[in-house]
């Protein structure tokens, strides 16, 4: 068993364990990427579609293109790479709870178990950064009754049959639920000669990003049926079509079934973090978003670990992705030297918000804040609350679940104001 050591381990060598990884570098610290692929950039490999990088380099890229960036300055850089490589388990001590006091110093290491084509490898490092992205929800998880025939497929799985393997799983599509994978595939598949004929939607509103609602959706007139349950999927050997049912105030209304014909059916039903490792290690998961609940330096409760990227929650932009995987990699070499918050406040979700990311906020200094809308409201105003006191409310032209909002939060908002570890910050949207 080869054995091996670095100041910092990354798991996941996607777009997040990339930017975290050159964070670290940049830093001077030693630095290895664990990705079990034969290959960096995650799933942006697949994403052939442009849109990517507006916001990291002002300019519109693939998936490909955009992951190549990253790619390149990994391997100019002195980072370790590991491909083909798992992670099967890693130990780390957990704390009681996030706002117990770290340890000034990371004396002792923690270690992962990996296997790889040329054997076994243990490694040992002082900090860990997990980055590990998403899985996509399948027919299991959403329990669709039926038949169980061929041309059932993730939307993920359909567009790596189409963009890396050049496989066209059918020729008459349904997909079922309109996550921006599925909305992506609507379009991807009707520009490979398929017929596209519904995206159906259980929620009253669309799960995926606007742009992509007129882009892959009106502009190839693919009809959207929201507030709508796929109540079965029939066919022996192949999919022959589904049965889709109207909801009315969230009831099932039967009377109104109807049937519509096709050869496959491409689930986009929402992502999971993939947090596995995570659990076993005794990282804390937040029961809303599946990720691990982290301080306001990204940290967990196991100390020394970090998270960022999907893994944490799910993000609607890559570009955002790096963003706070900068972040995490730059707050992973302060703590590796010590540096510690001397104040963390709780952060809460409060009406109308779905949950808010980090849980923890530090009010010496600037925080950045993820956290989804619960409703879809034009003028909406964001407040911010300690004890009933607003403290800063911030107009927004408009808020949907499906878009994410993000905030700075720093010292001036916490100005003359008396706080301790029990103070609760409380997001809320009117």
């Amino acid at each position: 068993m080869r054995e091996l050591q670095y100041d910092a381990v990354v798991i996941g060598g996607g777009a997040a364990g990339m930017a975290a990884a050159l964070e670290l570098d940049s830093e001077g610290f030693t630095c290895a990427i664990i990705e079990r692929e034969d290959h960096l950039g995650g799933i942006l490999m697949q994403c052939i579609h442009n849109g990517f990088g507006l916001h990291e380099f002002s300019e519109e890229l693939t998936g490909p293109e955009f992951a190549e960036r990253f790619i390149e300055r990994v391997i100019k850089s002195k980072i370790a790479v590991y491909l083909n490589t798992t992670v099967t388990t890693f130990t780390g001590t957990a704390n009681s709870s996030l706002p117990t006091p770290h340890s000034p110093l990371p004396s002792h290491y923690k270690e992962l178990h990996c296997i790889s084509p040329s054997g076994a490898m243990r490694i040992q490092c002082r900090a860990m950064l997990l980055a590990m992205g998403c899985r996509e929800r399948n027919r299991g998880n959403v329990r669709i009754p039926g038949s169980r025939p061929a041309g059932i497929f993730t939307a993920g799985l359909a567009q790596r049959l189409v963009n890396i393997e050049g496989y066209i799983p059918g020729r008459e599509v349904v997909i079922i639920g309109s996550g921006d994978i599925g909305l992506i595939m609507a379009r991807r598949m009707s520009w490979v000669g398929c017929k596209v004929k519904a995206v159906v939607e259980i929620m009253p509103y669309p799960a995926g990003l606007t742009r992509n609602i007129v882009q892959c959706l009106r502009d190839f007139d693919i009809p959207l049926y929201l507030s709508s349950q796929t109540t079965g999927i029939f066919g022996n050997d192949r999919v022959e079509g589904i049965e889709v049912t109207p909801m009315e105030k969230g009831v099932l209304v039967s009377e109104k079934s109807f049937r519509i014909d096709c050869d496959t059916v491409l689930l986009s039903v929402g992502l999971v973090p993939e947090n596995e490792l995570s659990r076993a290690a005794g990282v804390e998961l937040n029961a809303v978003t599946n990720g691990p609940v982290v301080d306001s330096g990204l940290m967990t409760n196991v100390d020394g670990v970090f998270a960022c990227g999907n893994v944490l929650h799910v993000h609607d932009l890559v570009d955002w992705v790096c963003e706070e995987s900068r972040r995490a990699g730059r707050y992973a070499a302060q703590w590796l030297r010590g540096e510690r918050p001397s104040l963390q406040i709780r952060a809460s979700a409060s009406t109308n918000v779905r949950y808010v990311n980090p849980a923890r906020i530090a009010p010496d200094r600037e925080n950045h804040v993820y956290m989804r809308s619960m409703v879809i409201k034009n003028d909406a105003v964001l407040e911010l609350r300690i004890n009933d006191r607003v403290i800063r409310s911030r107009k927004e032209r408009h808020v949907q679940p499906s878009e994410m909002i993000n905030l700075k939060i720093g010292p001036d908002d916490f100005r003359d104001m008396e706080l301790n570890s029990d103070s609760v910050l409380e997001f809320s949207i009117h």
